[in-house]
């Protein structure tokens, strides 16, 4: 699948996404090694900080179909360029510290980077120390 084959099947979830507070509907899309692509959509809520990303539904419907260690790249879009919060970058470095990403803005255009570069640093599972 190309970066904007993805990126197209972002798009799509704009329409699904549950944004009566902010008006500001993100897609995205995860595509696993294997060509399987699981989807996402931001989902509101009253009590703000129970307000869901569109990049986290997508990765825990991947997770939860088995898919941990073959998470490839990741689109995103909006109508201007809107990277990961904070907080999905951390989730998504949990499993994928080698993803690739891609935003994308109203006209379809993209931005690709790694996200080491988005995440630099990224504290993830190798950084726990096993006592022993």
């Amino acid at each position: 699948m190309t970066d904007q084959e993805l990126v197209e099947r972002a798009f799509t979830m704009l329409e699904r996404a549950y944004v009566p507070y902010s008006h500001f509907p993100v897609g995205a899309a995860l595509l696993c090694a294997d060509g399987t692509v699981f989807t996402g959509c931001n989902v509101e809520n009253a009590a703000f900080g129970s307000t869901i990303c569109a990049e986290r539904p997508a990765l825990l419907k991947a997770i939860s179909e088995g898919h941990r260690e073959d998470l490839v790249k990741l689109a995103g879009n909006s109508t201007d360029y809107c990277w990961p919060c904070g907080s999905c970058r951390q989730v998504l470095y949990e499993f994928a510290p080698e993803l690739t990403v891609c935003v994308a803005r109203g006209d379809h255009a993209f931005v690709t980077l790694p996200l080491h570069e988005l995440l630099p640093h990224g504290f993830g599972p190798k950084s726990l120390h096993q006592g022993g």
